[in-house]
């Protein structure tokens, strides 16, 4: 690591551009994660204006609602994304058949499992096969108790450097820059690996 971790999360605490064209000027392979959920376009946005062909990365576990579905590939065609998409090794159907058409609640034994099905293994196997280096993702303090103790730069477990910045924004200001950009939105969205809308679905405790 090149840099002084403390000095850059200093400088651009509160500026999620200047962030994200410092991250993009390492000369890195990056990648940007979505899930397609409310305010989704704005990293999108952000990221693709400093890098266009930047790689889009999404675990789409099955279970989206069709709003989500839709949203998804209006942002695509609108940002001209480069789209990958990782599902489970097991479709929903499969799944389904097996072990019924409930996904597991909190509290659950099987949700660990699950969310490993769904989403952690979808998400090390894009690492493995896309070998990133710097992963921007569009997590923010006011998801979960976890979001607002990280830090908009910091090391995963693995070696990525890992970029939030959009850790210190509000559903306001995501709105706003929706707004001014003309981008979609959409508030039909589930995870089934969160449950809870203040939980946390696992990516971002163990990576």
């Amino acid at each position: 690591m090149n840099f002084d971790l403390d000095a850059i999360n200093s400088q651009y605490a509160d500026d999620p551009e200047g962030l994200i064209r410092w991250a993009v000027s390492l000369g890195k392979k990056s990648v940007v994660t979505s899930n397609f959920r409310p305010f989704a376009a704005v990293i999108l946005h952000m990221c693709t204006r400093e890098q266009p062909d930047m790689p889009v990365l999404w675990m789409d576990n099955g279970y989206g609602t069709p709003a989500t579905y839709q949203v998804a590939d209006e942002i695509t065609k609108q940002l001209k994304l480069n789209l990958h998409i990782y599902h489970p090794r097991r479709s929903r159907a499969h799944r389904e058949a097996v072990e019924g058409v409930e996904t597991p609640g909190v509290g659950d034994p099987r949700l660990v499992p699950f969310t490993q099905e769904v989403k952690l293994e979808p998400f090390e196997r894009a690492v493995r096969e896309m070998k990133p280096e710097i992963w921007f993702t569009a997590v923010r303090a006011e998801d979960t108790e976890e979001r607002a103790a990280m830090k908009p730069v910091s090391i995963t477990k693995n070696g990525l450097i890992k970029v939030a910045p959009l850790l210190k924004w509000s559903s306001k200001d995501m709105h706003e820059y929706c707004k001014k950009h003309g981008l979609p939105n959409n508030f039909d969205y589930f995870d089934p690996t969160k449950v809870e809308d203040n939980r946390e679905c696992g990516l971002h405790t163990v990576s």
